[in-house]
């Protein structure tokens, strides 16, 4: 329950941190990120939310967008870059144990990689709990390496660009400052939307 309060209310938790730890704060937010799109026990930890209160936190100047933006594009694309060698290398014996991980999570991991290719890297992105598995499962199936890499750094940089700087340019106009706790519900919303509507539909 601890988690979900932090997710729901990351900019009160935030603020608070930065007040705390002040510039150490930037190497949490960089272990988050990674370790979002890193590591597949971890599809939990917030993504698209935090990213647009980052933005945000950045456009009153609590942060530094000059220092935060390389850090979470260097966080995503180091991520996933770990999370695929894994599946590489580890993937099938992670999967033997299926106490690790829960298996649904790759099997429908693996129909939305065939279905979508390689664009799925780029795709997963956007939507929580794939964008973790998504690098698993390529690393699993052997995709191109250089293949992968490509994908990766477009889907990080997409990801990263359109959340952080969405909340970097609305940060300050009074209305989203003053319900930022409602967007925040309102991204998470959205992110699990595409996922809610194909199990409706089954």
């Amino acid at each position: 329950m601890e988690i979900l309060d932090f997710i729901l209310h990351i900019d009160k938790y935030l603020a608070i941190l930065i007040e705390n730890y002040g510039t150490f704060v930037y190497l949490l937010l960089f272990f988050i990120i990674f370790s979002e799109t890193g590591f597949v026990i971890t599809p939990f930890l917030p993504g698209d939310s935090l990213l647009f209160v980052l933005g945000s936190f950045s456009a009153v100047n609590l942060l530094d967008i000059k220092i935060l933006y390389p850090l979470l594009l260097s966080a995503a694309i180091l991520g996933n870059i770990v999370n695929f060698f894994i599946g590489y290398y580890f993937g099938e014996k992670i999967l033997r144990n299926g106490k690790l991980i829960k298996q649904e999570y790759i099997k429908e991991t693996e129909k939305f990689f065939q279905k979508h290719g390689g664009k799925a890297v780029i795709i997963s992105r956007f939507l929580p709990i794939f964008r973790t598995f998504v690098p698993f499962v390529a690393g699993i199936g052997k995709m191109d390496t250089h293949q992968f890499m490509l994908y990766n750094f477009i889907g990080g940089f997409s990801w990263i660009t359109f959340f952080l700087l969405l909340g970097y340019f609305t940060g300050n106009i009074p209305f989203i400052k003053d319900n930022i706790t409602h967007f925040i519900y309102a991204i998470i919303v959205l992110s699990f939307l595409p996922m809610v509507v194909k199990v409706f539909k089954k």
